[in-house]
C-alpha cells in the first residue's frame, strides 16, 4: 500500500509541475497585452500560484521518493 500511495504522491507531482508550466505559459501570453492594473494584478496571482505549485510540487516528490525507498529497503529492526 505505501508503494501505491509513493506512485501517487509522485503522479500528483509530475501534475503540479505540469500545471505550473501551463501557468508559466498563460502569464508569457498576459505579459504580453498592454500595461494595466489587470495584467498587474494577473502578475501578483499567478506568480504565487506558480510558487505554490512548485512547493507543492517539491514536497510531494519528497514524500513519495521517501516512501518507495522504505518499501524497496525496509529497515531491520
Amino acid at each position: 500500500m505505501e508503494k501505491v500511495k509513493g506512485g501517487l504522491q509522485l503522479l500528483a507531482s509530475v501534475i503540479c509541475l505540469l500545471v505550473a508550466a501551463a501557468v508559466i505559459h498563460n502569464l508569457s501570453q498576459i505579459l504580453m497585452r498592454p500595461e494595466s492594473v489587470s495584467v498587474v494584478n494577473a502578475l501578483v496571482g499567478q506568480s504565487v500560484l506558480i510558487i505554490c505549485l512548485l512547493a507543492a510540487a517539491r514536497i510531494l516528490s519528497k514524500k513519495g521518493l521517501s516512501k518507495l525507498r522504505s518499501v524497496d529497503n525496509p529497515s531491520v529492526e
